[in-house]
């Protein structure tokens, strides 16, 4: 995994007036905390830290070098949590947690599908991902970018399972079972006829009834 170096500057006022100041300046307010160390109000330039995530491999998984304006204070960092404006879609605040590159982390990494299934291609067949996203533990160098299953073969029926991904070396799963199904090929479902409705033969049949009845009434006034 590439290391980014991310400028920060130490955040003086909290509170939400002085949060939405900086985010009109291109500031997002965020907290870096763990490491076994006090916990610290920063600013990161919004349009810094967006071209970093796009640049990257990792996106939001990427292990940042954040670096204190103004002073010659580093350290590791990965984006724990975030918020994001639901208009613009920019982020609002950030939580950052220290990592150690020596020490292993329980981070999620992506799963993604790539290819047309011969079921789904040629027999019309349904695409069921089931599980979009695997947590592992492994030390930040040795984050996965994602896990990628090429479905093309895949028929009617077929599944691929946890165990069928590719772990990269020094990543191992964590807490999840290795049977369970990452993606599926359901056949397409069969349309049901519609039956006829019930009572149709009921709602004819007291006019077959009167009309016996009328034959019945006109024969006998025929023999008096």
């Amino acid at each position: 995994m590439s290391e980014m170096t991310l400028e920060v500057a130490r955040r003086e006022k909290t509170g939400s007036g002085a949060a939405k100041k900086l985010r009109r300046d291109g500031k997002i307010p965020a907290v870096v905390y763990g490491g076994d160390r006090d916990s610290m109000a920063i600013t990161v330039g919004s349009r810094e830290l967006t071209d970093l995530i796009r640049k990257g491999d990792h996106g939001i998984r990427s292990v940042f070098l954040l670096k204190l304006a103004d002073s010659d204070q580093t350290r590791h960092a990965m984006i724990r949590d975030f918020q994001m404006d639901p208009i613009s879609r920019r982020p609002t605040h950030i939580d950052f947690i220290r990592v150690n590159m020596d020490e292993k982390v329980h981070v999620t990494v992506p799963i993604h599908v790539t290819g047309t299934a011969k079921g789904v291609k040629q027999f019309g067949g349904i695409l069921d991902f089931q599980l979009r996203e695997l947590e592992v533990e492994c030390l930040p160098a040795d984050i996965p970018d994602e896990f990628v299953i090429d479905v093309t073969d895949m028929d009617i029926n077929d599944v691929r399972r946890v165990s069928d991904l590719a772990i990269p070396p020094g990543a191992e799963l964590y807490d999840v079972d290795e049977d369970r199904v990452v993606v599926s090929v359901a056949p397409k479902a069969i349309e049901e006829v519609e039956e006829p409705e019930e009572g149709i033969e009921e709602i004819a049949e007291p006019e077959l009834i009167g009309r016996a009845k009328d034959e019945a009434e006109e024969k006998e006034e025929e023999e008096d």
